[in-house]
């Protein structure tokens, strides 16, 4: 069964760096793209970033683009999100999730996971 499980949230101050990690299982890495998703409080889930079934490309929000870097290590299953220069407006949930392209919005497979929350505040 295809499952994502997010982990590497945390309470951080402005200007401060995480790394978010996105752990696959049921499925291999160069099966399917991989996105990642925020949800700020009172706001609709949205795509900030995404790679590719070979890993060869990566696409960026504008907001996050610059700051945010999206990678992965084969021999784990995992994607990671490196976020450099955090602001308070990147403050939320942060999920991961299978989809069939980059390109190809709003489609996830399988189902969402906890997410891992982010906080950045002083």
């Amino acid at each position: 069964q295809l499952h994502v499980v997010e982990s590497g949230g945390g309470l951080v101050q402005p200007g401060g760096s995480l790394r978010l990690s996105c752990a696959a299982s049921g499925f291999t890495l160069d099966r399917y793209a991989i996105g990642w998703f925020r949800q700020a409080p009172g706001k609709e889930r949205e795509e900030i970033s995404c790679m590719n079934n070979s890993g060869g490309s990566t696409i960026y929000a504008d907001s996050v683009k610059g700051r945010f870097t999206i990678s992965r290590d084969n021999a784990k299953n995992t994607v990671y999100l490196q976020m450099n220069s955090l602001k308070p407006e990147d403050t939320g949930t942060y999920y991961c999730a299978a989809k069939p392209a980059c390109n190809i919005l709003k489609i996830i497979i399988g189902s969402w996971g906890q997410g891992t929350q982010v906080t950045v505040s002083s």
